[in-house]
């Protein structure tokens, strides 16, 4: 759980040319999985992550986004019915 805080803040570090790079090859490669298997099944992790970093995004550009706003409503529906963690 330490890990990934650690490699955010490395992003700092680097240079906006490389993260466009990054961000570019990073959004093929999710535009081939998705290919694969569009439907996949997240962990209560990632469902915190995503939800957390949901909110950072730009409205225009959170279409076609695995966790789309109507996904983080549901999670939240699921979660305040006293369904336990976000894990369905």
């Amino acid at each position: 759980m330490f890990v990934r805080p650690t490699g955010w803040v490395a992003l700092l570090a680097r240079s906006a040319a490389s993260k466009d790079v990054e961000l570019l090859v990073l959004r093929h490669e999710v535009a081939v999985l998705r290919r694969q298997n569009p439907r996949p099944k997240l962990g209560w992790a990632d469902r915190a992550v995503l939800a957390a970093l949901a909110r950072l995004v730009p409205g225009p550009l959170r279409a076609g986004r695995l966790v789309v706003p109507g996904t983080l409503l549901r999670w939240h529906r699921r979660w305040s019915a006293g369904g336990g963690p976000i894990l369905r």
